[in-house]
């Protein structure tokens, strides 16, 4: 898949859970394939979807983060950005290996997309698309607590956070 989508994906999906930690997902998102440029030029020699593309490895990784140890998700989230970008992999053709111990090529939805065709930039952006829509459908009722991506102009107004000035300025600010 082409990065873009690798970043759609985990950005979006992370943004549902916790928007402050996209940027780390967005890291971990890319991660797969810069530890294979990293890798290379300490003279290790890795071949592309091998290694750094284990489903189980980045699986365990964000087990061990969310389950055992994490710092305010940071690890989490870096773990999750790596797991979608070897499990959005593994809808191509190449595919990519289970774990280190295994021969085979681990597929999903029977490995049909290729990278760059129109079928890996719809599922990315669908996938885009349910987030935005699962974010609108459970926005907390009358703008109660924290939500990042559609302010509640008029409640705020109502509540006296902001001035009649700014809601004016805002309200049909959607973003």
């Amino acid at each position: 898949m082409k990065w873009i989508n690798h970043l759609a994906i985990a950005g979006a999906t992370t943004a549902l859970v916790a928007p402050e930690l996209v940027p780390l997902a967005l890291i971990g998102s890319t991660a797969p394939d810069w530890l294979e440029t990293l890798l290379n030029a300490f003279k290790q020699h890795v071949r592309h979807r091998t290694v750094t593309h284990y489903v189980s490895v980045w699986g365990m990784g964000l087990v061990f983060a969310v389950g055992l140890w994490d710092f305010h998700g940071i690890l989490a989230a870096f773990m999750w950005g790596g797991l979608s970008h070897v499990l959005a992999d593994a809808l191509t053709v190449m595919g990519v290996p289970f774990s280190p111990y295994s021969d085979r090529r681990f597929h999903l939805l029977g490995g049909r997309l290729r990278t760059g065709d129109p079928g890996e930039y719809f599922i990315a952006w669908g996938l885009v698309g349910l987030c935005l829509l699962l974010s609108v459908v459970f926005k907390p009722q009358g703008g109660v607590g924290w939500y990042p991506f559609f302010f509640d102009w008029a409640g705020l107004y109502q509540d006296g956070v902001i001035d009649a000035k700014e809601w004016k300025d805002n309200r049909l600010r959607f973003f």
